[in-house]
């Protein structure tokens, strides 16, 4: 949950910390802002990915299904920054798909709260596999995080790709190969 009076007072110390007069006019309803902002960045934290993904619809294929280019932003855990990108999401159905946009939110669930790209990929990967309990999934994600690029070697442009399998994309890397033929790469 969410605590607005802890955020306010944090902020306040940062902008004393940094030289700033919290009174200020452009500073002073800045401490509430950022709370207001907190709630709807880290809006993951009271999220759960079972309630996007518990609605599935009986299918008779195993053909993979690939939902690719879901636009995330995320913060880094180590620095508070941003880090913001592209996921792709392969899996293959075992009896039941989900809604499309159900794969887009459970990235959003676990984006929305301080994160690492390499957990955030895997943690979409195993909710996809407890809630939906495919054959195999496959998630890949390319980001550029502002800790590279704001502050340390500032290098604008450069992207961290992970990639996360699970099931029979594991075991079968012709379904890999599939993966990035069916994406253009």
């Amino acid at each position: 949950m969410i605590d607005n009076s802890k955020i306010e007072q944090a902020v306040r110390l940062m902008l004393e910390g940094i030289g700033e007069d919290p009174e200020r006019e452009g500073l002073r309803e800045t401490p509430a802002r950022i709370a207001r902002m907190c709630a709807e960045l880290y809006k993951g934290m009271e999220e759960d990915a079972q309630t996007h993904l518990s609605r599935t619809f009986t299918v008779e294929t195993s053909d993979m299904v690939i939902e690719k280019d879901i636009t995330f932003y995320s913060m880094c855990e180590h620095h508070i920054l941003p880090f913001y990108g592209k996921a792709h999401i392969a899996y293959i159905p075992d009896g039941k798909v989900v809604g499309l946009s159900k794969l887009a939110r459970t990235v959003e669930v676990f984006a929305r709260r301080l994160q690492l790209q390499e957990q955030l990929t895997g943690q979409i990967a195993d909710a996809l596999m407890e809630y939906m309990q495919p054959k195999g999934v496959l998630v890949m994600l390319e980001a550029e995080h502002m800790c590279m690029t704001m502050r340390g070697v500032q290098k604008p442009g450069s992207q961290t790709v992970t990639l996360t399998r699970r099931g029979v994309f594991e075991t079968d890397p012709a379904l890999e190969q599939r993966f990035f033929r069916m994406m253009g790469r």
